[in-house]
């Protein structure tokens, strides 16, 4: 099929379901709400984003497939449960992000590099270096050539230095400021996410094929770099 439907960004939410996420449930399901909201009030820009919720502890849950959010009533909600995998969350990536941009060509769409917007608040419970070689499979553009931008959020007992080797750059990995509210840094990151999303679909809309991060509050949550 000839490519004449436009122009898409895929875009996945990657976020911790770990038990150390409990107290955090609630504003991880409210920012899913308010970004699908957001969404819903930008029916053009929303109509350049494709959007897919996944849930990673021990495993990947997908709470939502790759999907035109523009269709759903509602966003799914996460779970929490089990331990923190990162070499799960990167393994699964590595399949789905090939086989959603395939689809989406097949079905006549030219597509942007994939976002994956990555939030966690732990350390990774795998074994030591096991999440390094998924991770580094998916960013590499030699071996994945759709290999996505990584931006990554972390709070709590997150590293800045774990957080800036999982982002694909260094101003792509943001920490939560010490001893600010967790929940507030919650809501930042999908104020974050969400003005990026609806940014970058804008950019998509208006012919400029450029990926908008925006930058969050300095007072709640700082590039990584700055805690290093």
């Amino acid at each position: 099929m000839a490519d004449n439907r436009g122009v898409l960004l895929p875009v996945y939410i990657l976020a911790d379901e770990s038990f150390s996420m409990k107290s955090l449930e609630k504003d991880l399901n409210e920012g899913l709400a308010s970004l699908h909201e957001s969404l819903r009030t930008e029916p053009m820009t929303a109509a350049k984003v494709r959007v897919a919720v996944l849930g990673f502890s021990d495993d990947v849950a997908v709470r939502m497939k790759l999907t035109d959010v523009r269709t759903e009533r509602e966003l799914p909600r996460v779970a929490i449960r089990g331990g923190t995998s990162y070499a799960a969350a990167f393994q699964d990536l590595l399949t789905r992000i090939p086989g959603d941009v395939a689809y989406l060509k097949g079905e006549g769409y030219k597509v942007h590099r994939p976002t994956v917007f990555f939030l966690s608040d732990g350390q990774p419970t795998d074994g030591e270096g096991s999440w390094q070689i998924p991770h580094q499979q998916l960013i590499d553009k030699s071996r994945t050539p759709v290999a996505p931008n990584v931006i990554a959020f972390g709070l709590g007992q997150a590293l800045a230095e774990t957080i800036l080797a999982v982002a694909t750059r260094p101003d792509f990995a943001f920490m939560a400021v010490p001893g600010v509210n967790l929940g507030e840094a919650i809501r930042k990151f999908f104020e974050t996410l969400t003005s990026s999303v609806v940014e970058s679909g804008r950019a998509i809309a208006n012919g400029d094929p450029e990926v908008v991060i925006e930058r969050p509050d300095p007072d709640v949550v700082r590039m990584a770099i700055d805690f290093v």
